[in-house]
């Protein structure tokens, strides 16, 4: 074994020289033969009835080879990216799933929907053709705030879902808060907003899309966090093809956090657009329009009560949530709204917890997961409550939070709503952060501060998530006849270092050369299934599966040393790399 190479070892990112040297390939680096260029008009209205579109200026433009709409779309019978999640409205009826069609059909439900795609030879052709386009937009009431979307006499979003209403989500011991509130001798409130956030990762969005007519098959190149989904989402739900005709391979991705983790509109339009063209169609979003054409994540609205006794102790929480879900459903819309709602407990003893949520349709953008895709909004929820309780009560707020977290001596400790924490010593980690920020002397050197004209504030969060979650990842690894080893993923890197971690999780366990190991990640065609990179999964999920690979690797082969060296298996052992009969030192 490289000792150098080892899990646990400092070493420089394999990644690096590559990236560093102007080495990645990024979409922008995608360069074909017979490429051509696609431009995206889109609505500069929230909210606009479309009455009409005149294309025939733009169609004869010079490099001009196509401009489709929506009417184009249905008529080749293609379907909407699909939203498939097991909710339900406040009746028990399905949740609301309206047709997201990558054109508009009838109305622009944001700034920034899709209302045309213009492709060209080049760029600036395909930009110019798109301002020869003439749309005759009817101008509508709009509504920005999801709770405004629940008011009486708010526009309309979806004519066949009148009240706005997407989804309804309840949770929770409703009778024991219930109790608790009419017990407590204190009552915290507040109104709440997490704000929308958009992810503005350093490479925007972009998609490749080619049509080989001989073979009637279809490669995608986008960067994706989940390439395996997206085929299956595009493949079977919007062209209805085998996934076996659709390829979609993810090279080198310059950031996500959760942005690129669905299936975009874009991505069926150039596959589309390519067949319709016969040639590669490449769309590359600028980052204006990134601002308003990816999932934006949160804008949440909470009102949130905590029921507390007079010392100070939580008897309960009620939470009541309306998330802003945009004017269209991305592929994995809801998720975010309802994912991780555990994290309300935080790390404190709350016996009783109730959670309403409510998704809306809004005239804002879509929304979808970003960095943590939930529990940031949770955490933020109980740790302000806690702060505001703490200023009522006249109680120091690193106190308040003694008072209630879960001591060490409860752990496993099932929080009553949804998680059970199976270890963890909260208090300490507490005390070692209070300490390491002096906190006992804070008041001193604030203080100090203001006679400097300074403002110096501190804060208090103590927050926990779990890592991987359920499901499953692929690795398999391949020796070639001159030693180099190949490790097949499923999973996606875009900035985590895959590469690094993942040669050592393998040299680390078979003992081989790092220098011989190449990561090979996303692409659909040579690793045959797969989940992707999500949800602080990988590390665990393939760190694990490249484990499992490597001891079916180490078993077979002690067979074949067994047999080289004329030996029971049981006799042989392995170790740095070597196969040997055990207190013989023969190899």
């Amino acid at each position: 074994m490289t000792e150098r190479f080892a899990i646990g070892q400092g070493v420089s990112r394999l990644e690096d020289p590559r990236l560093l040297r102007g080495g990645g390939q990024y979409m922008d680096d995608l360069n074909i033969p017979g490429i051509t260029h696609a431009f995206i008009l889109r609505s500069p209205h929230a909210y606009a009835r479309i009455q009409s579109i005149n294309t025939k200026v733009a169609e004869n433009m010079p490099g001009v080879l196509a401009v489709l709409t929506g009417a184009d779309y249905l008529n080749d019978g293609l379907s909407p990216i699909a939203c498939a999640m097991p909710l339900k409205r406040p009746d028990g009826s399905p949740f609301y799933s309206p047709p997201n069609y990558p054109l508009v059909i009838d109305k622009a439900r944001m700034a920034g929907d899709y209302i045309a795609i213009i492709i060209a030879e080049t760029l600036t052709q395909a930009k110019d053709a798109a301002e020869a386009i003439d749309v005759d937009y009817l101008i509508l009431p709009a509504v920005i705030a999801g709770v405004d979307a629940l008011a009486d006499g708010a526009p309309i979003i979806w004519d066949k879902n009148p009240d706005n209403i997407c989804f309804y989500h309840e949770q929770g011991d409703k009778a024991g808060v219930d109790v608790a509130f009419e017990n407590a001798a204190h009552v915290t409130r507040q109104d709440l907003w997490v704000s929308r956030v958009s992810a503005n990762s350093m490479e925007p969005r972009g998609a490749l899309g080619i049509y080989d007519a001989f073979d009637d098959r279809y490669t995608l190149y986008s960067g994706l966090q989940t390439p395996h989904r997206n085929r299956e989402d595009i493949a079977k739900n919007i062209l209805h093809i085998p996934e076996i005709r659709l390829r979609v391979i993810t090279n080198d991705v310059g950031g996500s956090f959760g942005m690129k983790g669905g299936t975009y509109r874009e991505q069926p339009l150039v596959l589309w657009a390519a067949k319709k063209v016969g040639r590669p169609v490449k769309w590359l979003s600028e980052r204006y329009e990134g601002l308003i054409s990816d999932n934006h994540a949160r804008d949440n609205q909470t009102t949130a009560e905590l029921a507390l006794d007079k010392k100070g102790k939580i008897l309960g929480l009620r939470v009541r949530t309306v998330v802003n879900l945009g004017g269209q459903l991305s592929s994995r819309g809801p998720h975010s709204g309802i994912n991780n709602l555990g994290t309300l407990s935080g790390t404190y003893v709350i016996p009783a917890i109730h959670v309403k949520v409510t998704g809306v349709f809004t005239n804002s953008g879509s929304t979808s997961a970003y960095r943590g895709a939930g529990r940031p909004e949770a955490a933020y929820v109980i740790e302000r409550l806690l702060d505001i309780a703490a200023d009522e009560l006249t109680i120091d707020p690193a106190e308040i939070r003694r008072r209630n977290t879960i001591p060490p001596i409860k752990t496993p400790y099932d929080t009553g709503f949804i998680f059970t924490y199976d270890s963890g010593d909260f208090c300490n980690n507490m005390e070692m952060a209070l300490e390491m920020a002096s906190y006992t002397s804070f008041e001193a050197r604030r203080t100090e501060a203001n006679a400097r004209d300074k403002l110096l504030g501190i804060g208090i969060s103590n927050t926990i998530e779990q890592a991987a979650g359920t499901g499953y990842e692929s690795a398999q690894i391949r020796f070639s006849a001159t030693g180099a080893v190949t490790l097949l993923l499923g999973t996606v890197s875009h900035g985590q270092g895959h590469e690094t971690v993942f040669t050592q999780v393998l040299c680390d366990k078979l003992g081989i050369d790092p220098a011989l190991v190449r990561v090979f990640e996303g692409d659909t065609d040579q690793v045959t299934t797969g989940t992707g990179t999500f949800g602080s999964r990988s590390a665990s999920l393939a760190g694990a599966a490249i484990k499992i690979a490597s001891d079916k690797i180490i078993e077979k082969a002690k067979r074949l040393a067994a047999h080289i060296l004329e030996a029971s298996v049981d006799d042989i052992d392995f170790e740095e790399g070597l196969f040997q009969i055990t207190g013989t030192g023969r190899t």
